[in-house]
């Protein structure tokens, strides 16, 4: 469990980050972007394609350590990757050879743990992501939404201080996104570590989100922090639900079709907002 202390939070002060392109040209991917999140906070960012929340979330896992300003866990600086901040990507990555337990014991290779302590902590994780009866499979005969549990069980087993969240329902169908988006919030609730989820699809930011930063794009930067003071869980249809939804999207709305340029890494791509059958799990995309 996350104490809640000050000195356990997220701090990202004055972060900027720039690519070197061909010709020796730089292009400012981030710019001067400064946070805090509260331990065992869940924070949503939000943003279009292009505007660098994948990117800043590769810099506070360490994947990334090119970058001015500074990005400091529980008193720490962020230098490289550590077990005290797990990650679930877009894509659940796998490894096709090894078993759903198999990918999940994995990740504690390098844990200080008995054989018997790690068997443990696998199977207790498997029971968190609600897969049992599945130990034994194969990803390819998972479908989608247990692979991303596997995924997330994974990213969890080390008990970390922080869960990145990458896109992690993206590639999903509109029903499986909503049961597992209900999932996580059901993880989150159990074990209370700080939750920073990246994410182009408004009802999700505000959904699972204690806070949604929204970020503007090119280069990226915060362009509004919105408490989403509604008690959990929540319902999409609650008319404060909706008005919330409405302000953020009208936030993006502002933005000039002009500006639309080639999106950076930040998947997926594309995308315009798509009601789906059931209109309480309407997806909102953004793409510009």
């Amino acid at each position: 469990m996350t104490s809640s202390t000050l000195s356990d939070s997220i701090d990202i002060l004055h972060v900027s980050k720039r690519y070197t392109q061909q010709g020796g040209t730089s292009l400012a991917v981030l710019d001067d972007i400064s946070l805090r999140v509260r331990p065992g906070e869940f924070v949503s960012v939000l943003g279009s394609s292009g505007c660098g929340k994948s990117t800043l979330l590769r810099l506070i896992a360490g994947l990334d350590t090119d970058y001015s300003g500074d990005i400091v866990v529980a008193g720490d600086k962020v230098r490289d990757t550590s077990l005290e901040r797990g990650i679930v990507f877009q894509d659940h990555r796998l490894f096709p050879w090894l078993t759903a337990s198999q990918n999940i014991l994995a990740a504690l290779r390098n844990a200080p743990l008995s054989a018997r302590e790690k068997r443990d902590a696998v199977a207790q994780h498997i029971a968190l992501v609600g897969l049992n009866g599945f130990e034994n499979a194969y990803p390819h005969q998972l479908s989608g939404g247990m692979a991303q549990r596997v995924a997330i069980a994974r990213g969890l087993v080390n008990r970390p201080r922080v869960l990145l969240l990458d896109e992690p329902f993206g590639a999903l169908d509109a029903l499986t996104r909503g049961r597992l988006q209900n999932e996580l919030q059901r993880i989150w609730e159990h074990e209370r570590i700080t939750m920073i989820l990246v994410t182009h699809d408004v009802d999700e930011a505000l959904y699972l989100g204690d806070r949604v930063v929204t970020m503007a794009p090119r280069p990226g930067r915060i362009k509004r922090i919105v408490d989403v003071a509604l008690p959990r869980p929540r319902e999409r249809n609650d008319p404060r639900f909706i008005r919330l939804r409405d302000e953020v999207l009208a936030d993006f709305a502002e933005h000039d079709a002009a500006r639309r340029e080639p999106h950076d890494d930040d998947a997926p791509r594309g995308g315009t907002r798509i009601p789906a059958a059931n209109p309480s799990i309407t997806e909102w995309r953004l793409a510009w």
